[in-house]
Parts: structure tokens; sequence; C-alpha cells
């Protein structure tokens, strides 16, 4: 029977490893969707994990399947003492991302680690879960997912912006919601701070140091992706192959290399935030807390940056992959053609009994 209001647990690992993201939120269906978040963490992975997640681009798919195994039982665990943690004895589903070990949907592949069957029995849940396959299947990007959140949950924002590993931004064109990936974020700066003990810039510090080196920045503001029109969305394999090494050729210091990242990616952001005028910007995700990012940011446009509660901040698309569950659990649509380039809209994902 379909409800009209859900308690869930939403779970989102992300590309910039910083760990597991849980929030227990109510969804109440009234006449818009309304959220309630109860309870809010990340769990840190250890460094011998970020390494082996870090290294799941190069792995085989058969050792990626071992790997899967492995991260199903870590993952259960951390949901399992999360529901401990906070006794929630009323839950109708876990609602899980996974961890991303292989996006090429131009190829027809996603994987994403995490999302055996078995996750269910051993959380001793329902799980909902794996919601990209089905997307790419339908010869769709599998990627971004968070824009129907966005839609339902946060519309009275032009545009929603997402400061995570990546850039991702959603917003509505002609009565469509549009969304794609912008740049690169947290995973190349997290990877030029990596040298000096650090797991990132706090407040962009370092980065506010250094100096922009033109020609650099030029180079990466001249990349093909950047003109590719949309449904698009990035990797780290893609990182790994156009970023890493056309700095790296530069051998900057890192205060310079981190300067003119963070330029590049102020140039980025505005020149898509700037396609609406007099527009409100609702930024979420772990590079709003990069102060210098931020104000090189607002040197770029004039619409208006909002930046909301540290919950929704850093925990947006856990909530956001939790109301994808409620979704599937109510069969209607998840994942939308205009933002992935599926054949059609969907509901996508499985779902998974004890």
């Amino acid at each position: 029977m379909i409800k009209n209001k859900y308690n869930i647990v939403g779970v989102m690992s992300g590309t910039s490893l910083d760990g597991i993201d849980l929030v227990y939120v109510s969804f109440e269906k009234k006449e818009h969707w309304d959220f309630n978040i109860i309870h809010a963490e990340t769990v840190a992975y250890s460094e011998e994990c970020v390494e082996t997640l870090r290294g799941l681009v190069g792995c085989t798919l058969e050792d990626l399947k071992v790997i899967d195994v492995e991260y199903t039982n870590f993952q259960a665990e951390v949901i399992k003492s999360f529901i401990s943690k906070y006794n929630l004895n009323d839950i109708d589903a876990v609602c899980s991302h996974g961890h991303t070990a292989l996006h090429q949907p131009e190829k027809g592949l996603t994987y994403q680690i995490g999302n055996l069957p078995k996750i269910a029995e051993l959380i001793g849940e329902r799980v909902v879960c794996d919601f990209r396959v089905q997307d790419v299947e339908y010869g769709g990007q599998g990627a971004p997912l968070v824009p129907i959140g966005d839609k339902l949950l946060f519309a009275d924002y032009d545009f929603c912006l997402n400061l995570g590993g990546f850039a991702n931004i959603s917003t509505d064109i002609d009565g469509n919601r549009i969304a794609y990936d912008i740049c690169p974020v947290n995973i190349v700066l997290n990877h030029y701070v990596k040298p000096l003990g650090l797991d990132y810039d706090r407040g962009g510090e370092i980065a506010g140091t250094g100096n922009i080196n033109a020609d650099l920045l030029n180079q990466l503001n001249a990349l093909e992706f950047y003109k590719s029109p949309y449904p698009k969305s990035l990797g780290l394999e893609w990182v790994r192959t156009n970023i890493l090494p056309l700095v790296d050729d530069f051998k900057l210091e890192i205060n310079d290399v981190l300067c003119t990242f963070v330029e590049h990616i102020a140039t980025q952001l505005a020149a898509e935030i700037n396609k609406k005028e007099q527009a409100s910007v609702y930024i979420t995700g772990g590079g709003v807390y990069n102060t210098y990012l931020i104000e090189r940011l607002k040197t770029y446009t004039r619409n208006t940056i909002i930046i909301p509660e540290n919950s929704i901040v850093e925990f947006k698309e856990a909530l956001i992959f939790g109301f994808l569950g409620v979704l599937k659990l109510r069969d209607e649509i998840n994942c939308l053609q205009s933002v992935t380039g599926a054949n059609k809209d969907h509901s996508s994902g499985k779902i998974y009994l004890p």
C-alpha cells in the first residue's frame, strides 16, 4: 500500500572519499513533499579503505566483484551501527547509492559497489539501491540522479549547485529539469594537498597564497568536455586522463596549482549560473567550506548565492538518495530523461528484502 509518510535511512558515498554519509529522515507527501532530517553523520573511511576506493578504476571486473563483496559487508556494518546508535526501530527502507567503481556510460557501463542483494539480509531491513544501472541500460548517462530531488524538494531555487568531488548543477528550462556535471572540484583539490599530509585545503587557505598560471588556466578551460552539450557526466577516469597529466606537466608549486584550479572551477561554475539573470543559486557539498572558492565565484556573478544550514550542505545527496528510494517504493518516476538522456523517464533502482 502506498503511504504518504516514510522513515528512511539514506546512504551516500561520493567521489571525494570523505566517508559514508548517513541520514535518518522523515518524508511526507502533502501538497508538496516535505522532509525532516532527524539524525545525520559521516563515517570516515580508513586510509586503507581510501586507497582501495581510489584504485578502483584500475581494477579488473573480477577484482571489482571481490571488492564489492567486502565493501557490501563493510557498508552493512556501518548502516547497522547507525541504526543501533540512534535506536531506529521504525524504518521503511534503507536507500543506498553505494560507491561508484566504474562509470563509462558511453560504453554502457556503470558499476556501484555495495549494492549486492545480501545487503538487505545483513542489515535486516528492506533496501532500495543500485539506482544508476537501469538508466544506462536505457541509453542514459546514469547521472546525475539528484535533480529529481532538487525539483521536488528544493523547487524555490533557480539553480541547485553541488560542490563535491565534482560540481553538478540542476535547473528548470522550459518546464524540463536539466542537470549535468560541470567540472571536477574536491577530487582534484584534495589530490594536490595529499603530499602535504592534508585531506583538504581548509577554507582554501593554501590556494589563497598562490598565483594563477594563465597558461594552465587557459588550457584547462579549453578542454573539450566544457564545450559539450548536456546531458554529460564526469568520472575519476576522465580526471586521470585529462586533468592530472595536464596540471603535472607545468610542475608548479602546490599553492599555485590550487590557486589556478580554484580559478578554473569558479570560471566554469559562473559560466553556467550566469545563463540566468537575477537567479538564486542554492549551493551544497563540501566545496561550500572552501571560502576562497566561494569568494572567487562571487567575483564572476551577480546572482544570489545561498548556502543553507550544515545538515543540508553536508547531507543533501544522502537525503535525496533516500528520496529516490521513496519514489521507487511508490513506483514513481525518479530518473528524468531530460537529465540523463535516457530514452524515457523511469523509476530506477532495485528493492531487496531481508
